[in-house]
């Protein structure tokens, strides 16, 4: 197993790794809405939904993957009325590879955001 830090995405904010890279996959730790200095992104739903995007693929592409490499998605939301919005940005990065997904809306997220998701991908033999 092999830990997954960059600078380019925002720190762990607890005990755990941004993603971890095991047996040619890539598990991300769930992705919410921070700037690289760990700032939270102002507005609402899609301007939370792009940071996240942004922060996932600069972790997958730490570990040697990328956005099209994802197999499975999960997406956690503050509230389900927000699925049609987040969808429209999440489809602007997964139009034509298109991964497995869940969606779900939970009672709270970390720092009250409105969306958080995490990601499996594949990472090629180097």
């Amino acid at each position: 197993m092999k830990e997954i830090h960059t600078k380019l995405a925002p720190e762990a904010i607890g005990p755990y790794s941004q993603a971890i890279q095991w047996n040619g996959l890539v598990f991300t730790s769930g992705q919410i809405p921070l700037t690289k200095d760990g700032q939270l992104v102002d507005g609402g739903i899609e301007e939370q939904t792009e940071q996240v995007l942004k922060n996932l693929k600069a972790v997958l592409e730490e570990a040697g993957s990328s956005l099209q490499k994802v197999i499975k998605t999960t997406v956690f939301l503050k509230d389900m009325n927000d699925f049609q919005r987040m969808n429209a940005v999440y489809s602007q990065v997964f139009s034509e590879h298109q991964p497995a997904r869940s969606a779900v809306e939970v009672s709270r997220l970390p720092k009250d955001v409105l969306v958080e998701i995490e990601a499996i991908a594949v990472v090629e033999p180097v």
